[in-house]
């Protein structure tokens, strides 16, 4: 090969590799236009769905100011009529084989009817279906403040409210619920410098870490303070129960203090809406972490 072979064929690379480089650079490029055209399609789709898009369409498209303000307002009203009908089939569904109790409160009804009419999920839907049938059925369930806090919670917020109640314990009224946060033995000679004489139940291990218990407080669920029981003495029975399954547990020693984070009443008013779900694996956790302190017995 000849040196000015050589050189015609450097030429020839460079010049391909100038092609593939445009062809990238103009490939990215039609790929980002792309992506921004989709992403505008969308968006105009969203926009005309809710009838806020009159000011995205060419001048010459656009309806008048008015028009577009009373459209929207139709549509506003039509979303919110399909949302309480929806949620009225529902509710029949959760109350058709219970006797609705006496009348209920029409400022109540009204006050629920203006809080739901905005809800269009279907699992939060259901949950506002489940409020509505146990006031009829039972009357001063639910009160104005705690269909206000459930109106601002988001479907997170109603599944963490779930993964709550199934790692709480009720008393046996069910007016009481708690999240267990570990046992303590008050130190005395004989067991001052034992490891055994705390215990915490990691909540964590269980999906609910400690920013979710912070989520929780902020929505009044739950109250971020720590509560604990009265110590306990040698012998005393402590009755609770765990989504249908009771616990009994016998103190085989003294000084003994439960902690736990209490469910508000607000808290404990919308868990009735949470279907009993155990987990077995935590339940037989919290069993081995209580048994350094009681004898644990369940049904």
């Amino acid at each position: 090969m000849t040196k000015e072979q050589s050189e015609v064929i450097v030429v020839d690379k460079s010049v391909i590799n100038e092609t593939d480089s445009t062809a990238i650079v103009e490939s990215n490029e039609l790929n980002q236009h792309s992506a921004e055209g989709m992403v505008s399609a969308q968006f105009l789709k969203l926009a005309k769905r809710f009838a806020i898009d009159g000011a995205l369409l060419p001048e010459e498209k656009q309806m008048l100011i008015e028009d577009r303000t009373t459209k929207r307002a139709r549509l506003s009203q039509l979303r919110k009529q399909k949302n309480i009908e929806t949620i009225m089939q529902k509710t029949l569904g959760y109350c058709a084989d219970f006797e609705i109790g006496q009348r209920t409160d029409t400022d109540w009804l009204s006050r629920y009817i203006s809080l739901s009419e905005d809800v269009s999920n279907p699992t939060m839907q259901d949950l506002w279906a489940k409020i509505l049938a146990g006031e009829l059925t039972k009357p001063g369930s639910f009160s104005f403040k705690a269909l206000q806090v459930f109106r601002d919670m988001s479907i997170y917020d109603a599944k963490l409210l779930a993964k709550a109640c199934s790692l709480a314990i009720r008393t046996p009224n069910k007016k009481s619920i708690r999240l267990i946060s570990g046992a303590y033995q008050k130190p005395g000679l004989l067991n001052v410098f034992s490891k055994q004489r705390q215990q915490y139940v990691n909540l964590s291990r269980f999906g609910l870490n400690y920013a979710d218990l912070l989520a929780l407080a902020e929505n009044h669920l739950i109250y971020m303070q720590e509560s604990e029981s009265s110590l306990t003495t040698k012998g005393d029975v402590l009755q609770f129960n765990y989504n249908g399954l009771a616990l009994k547990l016998t103190a085989e020693k003294s000084n003994v203090s439960i902690q736990f984070y209490k469910f508000t009443p607000l808290g404990a008013e919308l868990a009735h809406l949470i279907s009993d779900k155990s987990n077995d694996e935590y339940i037989e956790y919290l069993k081995s972490k209580l048994s350094h302190f009681f004898a644990v017995n369940s049904d």
